[in-house]
């Protein structure tokens, strides 16, 4: 089982913190299907932006599924600490850095990935982070810079060194991004070379993928990024998988009831304006799961408001003769 901190962890998959996706009721949906874990998406580590909408939605709130995650990024030493402090101070209990995002605006500022450069530097945020604040410190990393540099093993030993006490690790380089395939020779290595949990990441899209980079590396846990969107039922399916029972899969009818459910969440959450955007995508992921064509996904990015929504999904999965037919695990 994954302990991190007081906390044990029930599951041995969580939802990674996806900027743009794993908002609240992302998070909570998986949760319900067997994620153990879910972070918040990236929120940045200057303090004085968390007015703002995309920041406000990002924070912590007190009624959600423990242990509460909250994910920060930055590359100043005293900010990350200040951030972490607030992050507590509104409900967090485990603070996870962020030193695996590959994006270029977030590489640009020297956060992110772009920290595997500067091992020095890694090492005083991590003290220093982990010194403000009296709950669990986790990191999630990339195997390094560019496959030329790896050095996610040094990283890992700092990272234990200072008192992280998980360390995620996406099996790709920062050059990588999301090309190509992860590897997990180096994610592997970390496992036998440090004292704390390992969650591997990267490229784990079916139950038989879970059981295969469990065994493989030695991990104690994994992190489900986008094989999760459009189908947050397959933490149920790998869990179930990984347990010897028998395989889930919902029917159309039960995936259509799941989204008029994630959709009422949205729009409660956001409001319609902003719910009726952030809800496009996500149908979007669902109908591409359900192999609809793209006419489909068009037709709904249309509609206008809440209600035209949930009668687009009532008429295409809740009322049709083929509602119950199975969704391909």
């Amino acid at each position: 089982m994954l302990q991190i901190g007081p906390h044990f962890i029930h599951s041995p998959l969580v939802l990674a913190p996806m900027a743009g996706v794993a908002d609240l009721p992302f998070r909570r949906l998986c949760r319900s299907f067997g994620a153990g874990m879910a972070a918040s998406e990236m929120l940045t580590a200057d303090t004085s932006k968390w007015t703002s909408q995309k920041s406000r939605f990002r924070l912590p709130v007190q009624d959600e599924a423990e242990p509460r995650v909250v994910q920060i990024a930055g590359a100043e030493p005293g900010q990350l600490a200040e951030a972490a402090r607030r992050s507590v101070d509104l409900g967090a209990q485990i603070v996870d850095i962020n030193m695996g995002c590959p994006a270029k605006k977030v590489c640009k500022r020297a956060a992110g990935s772009a920290l595997l450069r500067e091992e020095a530097l890694v090492a005083e945020i991590l003290q220093t982070v982990v010194k403000a604040v009296a709950v669990p410190v986790t990191l999630k990393i990339r195997t390094g810079w560019d496959p030329q540099s790896r050095n996610a093993l040094t990283i890992a030993g700092l990272a234990e060194d200072a008192g992280i006490q998980a360390l995620t690790i996406h099996g790709r380089t920062r050059a990588c991004l999301f090309r190509g395939t992860a590897e997990y020779d180096t994610i592997a290595e970390v496992v036998a070379g440090v004292n704390i949990p390992v969650i591997a990441n990267g490229d784990i899209s079916s139950p038989q993928q879970a059981q295969a980079v469990l065994a493989y590396t030695g991990a104690a846990a994994l992190m489900i990024g986008r094989a999760a969107q459009g189908q947050p039922w397959i933490f149920r399916q790998m869990n179930n998988f990984l347990r010897g029972e028998p395989p889930f899969v919902p029917s159309r009818l039960e995936v259509g009831e799941l989204i008029v459910e994630h959709l009422v969440a949205l729009h409660a959450y956001y409001g319609e304006e902003l719910g009726l955007r952030i809800a496009r995508k996500h149908v979007g992921w669902y109908l591409d799961k359900l192999q609809f064509q793209r006419g489909h996904r068009r037709a709904f990015n249309h509609l206008l408001d809440t209600e035209q929504q949930l009668e687009f999904i009532d008429e295409l999965l809740l009322t049709t003769n083929n509602n119950n037919q199975e969704i391909a695990a």
